[in-house]
């Protein structure tokens, strides 16, 4: 039975002081547990997460690869962690988010922070979503799934797992490919884009690339874990993902190929002495190599002799030292060092009569260097817990010397202090002040495009996020309730000027504020059958318009969405639900930036989770299954849309999908 004292999928999650008697840490977030188990129809986090969570929206990019939009942030604003080490993608255009470099199938659990609560972490402006993939089991363990679905999808994932107390091991694969969807009028990708903008032939797929795969994407994961002593681990994984010829119907170009590649190695010892009860040293290394391309348009011109080729890769290293001891048995300390480069660089490459664009860097091979000093508090005071947190960053961005370009350099103090209060067994109370800080990226800094017009502005300020939250969370027999409020004002926030994208310089400076409410809980009806809701909405304002614009509207700040689930758990680990997702008409918006008002939507997916034996399991859904037509991301000019007409090109989401998944696991 999946009813529990928390919330299904909304409950407060902390971080328990390991070996004490501290209680669980304050800062509230939102933790997804069974992540593989419970989302099989495809390996997209992103789709995954804007189920799950209300203050999560989805940027659709694809068929895979998709971009999250985290309570009217989105990019560099929130930090995306998987297993600790942070991932960047290599596309300035957001075709390959942190998100689509690791799939379902391989995820444990996913921890969701609202707020500038995360001190540990460089640029955790906003929000950020902390990915923690499986981990080896003693014994001998092992998990075959084999999903087929809609518009051609066949996807086939195994996982083995095992090992004694000494040393464990883990290895996971899955491969996965699926046609161009359909949305709910019938029209594929390639019929999106003509519909859209008939009388421009040239962004049209070529007659013998019309009816091609949408994407092929293969991953592995390696992880093994060695028991040391009894209190040291050493734990090494490597994550690849290869995707092949990813469609992005609404960019102008689409990927040739996706690759990444994750390395970390992490170090754990435990009780040394009175000043290290917990000494963790951690190491890791992401590499994503991304060229896009015009090859399957018409602008590549007959048998592709003047196709243009944008080929972009990012690594990033990082190392990250932290010790926690008892200041006395209520208080517990983390002190530590932070420190990571990220080097990134991209060119053009031309053919026929596009070779003079051969040659031409995108992004000046920049490196960000940062290196930090960290320190955290939690203290017990009767009923209240605290924490508090303090974060020194010194950030140095370099572009190559012989681009000309001048250097950046940055220091800032981030803080916070949060609060979780117990009235009475059943309620609770819960507070947050915090400030953080991000620096601009390569692209906002340096970016140059085809047409050789610097579009970063080089001498960006940093954006901080000044943030209050406040919540309550109450339980009653059986209704859990938990409600947030937040208020974020932002200083230089980073925010894309369309009105200068001819001009150069289209990046500013804007002073800007954020502020919604988040309301979620669950209702058990009997034993047996239960409802999960959440709602979330969110408005963003600059302090003034930009630079020769009038709009003071923030980009990218969905509307209200909700979620709504009815479960019957009609046996053990068998269970039927009923899902709403909805959201209200997308009517303010940054009409100076290329926004456009969106309907609302309501659509019912459905699902059903049988175990036909204790080792054998059947998930059968159908998704949106009124098959309606609609699009959840708009149209914000910081990314590189078809325009026809004046008109940007939406991408309206899937039809009707239906899938079957099939999992043997011992």
């Amino acid at each position: 039975m999946k009813k529990t004292a928390c919330m299904l999928l909304f409950c407060s999650a902390g971080v328990q002081a390991a070996d004490n008697n501290l209680p669980t840490i304050s800062v509230e977030s939102t933790r997804l547990s069974d992540v593989s188990g419970e989302e099989v129809k495809s390996a997209d986090l992103a789709e995954a997460l804007v189920k799950k969570a209300p203050s999560i929206s989805l940027v659709r990019r694809s068929g895979i690869a998709n971009d999250i939009i985290l309570r009217g942030q989105k990019k560099d604003n929130i930090n995306i962690l998987i297993d600790g080490g942070k991932i960047y993608g290599a596309c300035p255009n957001r075709m390959d988010p942190p998100t689509s470099h690791v799939v379902t199938n391989q995820i444990a659990d996913i921890e969701i922070v609202e707020g500038p609560y995360d001190v540990e972490n460089f640029g955790t402006l906003s929000g950020s979503v902390k990915v923690n993939t499986k981990k080896p089991e003693e014994g001998f363990h092992g998990d075959v799934n084999l999903n087929a679905g809609s518009w051609g999808y066949r996807k086939a994932s195994a996982t083995l797992s095992g090992g004694n107390e000494r040393i464990r091991m883990l290895i996971s694969a899955s491969t996965e490919t699926s046609d161009q969807y359909e949305d709910g009028d019938g029209n594929n990708f390639a019929e999106q884009i003509e519909n859209h903008a008939p009388m421009m032939p040239a962004v049209h797929y070529k007659d013998n690339f019309r009816n091609l795969d949408a994407y092929e994407k293969r991953t592995f994961l390696g992880k093994v874990i060695f028991n040391l002593t009894d209190n040291q681990d050493l734990m090494l994984s490597y994550t690849a993902n290869r995707s092949d010829d990813i469609l992005y119907p609404s960019s102008k170009m689409d990927a040739l190929f996706d690759d990444s590649d994750l390395f970390n190695l992490a170090y754990t010892a435990r009780n040394l002495g009175r000043y290290s009860k917990r000494l963790d040293v951690q190491i890791y290394d992401s590499q994503v190599d991304h060229p896009m391309s015009t090859l399957y348009r018409n602008s590549s011109g007959p048998d592709s002799a003047n196709e243009v080729i944008h080929s972009l890769d990012t690594q990033i290293t990082g190392l990250k030292v932290k010790n926690a001891f008892d200041l006395n048995p209520d208080t517990e300390l983390t002190i530590g060092v932070d420190g990571s480069r990220r080097n990134w660089d991209g060119l053009f490459i031309g053919k026929g009569s596009k070779a003079m664009l051969t040659g031409k860097v995108s992004i000046p091979d920049v490196d960000t260097d940062n290196r930090a000093l960290f320190v955290e508090m939690n203290k017990q005071i009767g009923a209240l817990n605290l924490q508090a947190g303090a974060r020194y960053d010194n950030t140095s961005i370099d572009p190559d010397s012989s681009s000309g370009l001048n250097d950046n350099d940055y220091t800032a103090l981030s803080a916070y202090l949060y609060g979780n209060y117990e009235l009475d067994q059943s309620t609770s109370v819960f507070a947050g002040v915090g400030r953080s800080s991000r620096v601009p990226d390569a692209r906002e800094l340096y970016f140059t495009n085809t047409m050789g017009v610097m579009v970063g502005t080089p001498d960006l300020d940093q954006t901080h996020n000044v943030e209050i939250d406040l919540g309550v969370e109450k339980n009653f027999n059986d209704l859990t309730v938990k409600g947030k409020v937040f208020h974020s004002w932002l200083s230089d926030f980073i925010h894309f000027n369309a009105s200068k994208m001819m001009m150069g310089n289209a990046f500013e400076n804007v002073d800007a504020r954020i502020y919604g409410f988040q309301l979620s809980g669950s209702y058990f009806m009997t034993d047996d059958i239960y409802l999960d809701f959440g709602v979330a909405a969110q408005r963003g304002r600059k302090d003034n318009p930009l630079t020769g614009q009038t709009d003071r509207d923030l980009a990218e700040i969905p509307p209200l969405k909700a979620n709504l689930a009815l479960n019957y758990d009609y046996a053990p680990d068998s269970s039927a639900r009923v899902e709403v997702i909805a959201a209200d008409a997308w009517d303010t918006f940054d009409s100076d930036n290329g926004e456009q008002e969106l309907d609302g939507y309501a659509v019912v997916n459905l699902k059903l989770d049988h175990a036909v034996t204790d080792n054998f399991s059947i998930t059968a859904g159908i998704d949106n299954l009124f098959d309606r037509t609609y699009a959840v991301s708009n149209t914000f000019q910081d990314l590189t849309l078809i325009t026809a007409g004046g008109d940007i090109m939406l991408l309206n989401e899937p039809g009707r999908y239906y899938y079957l998944n099939v999992n043997y696991h011992f």
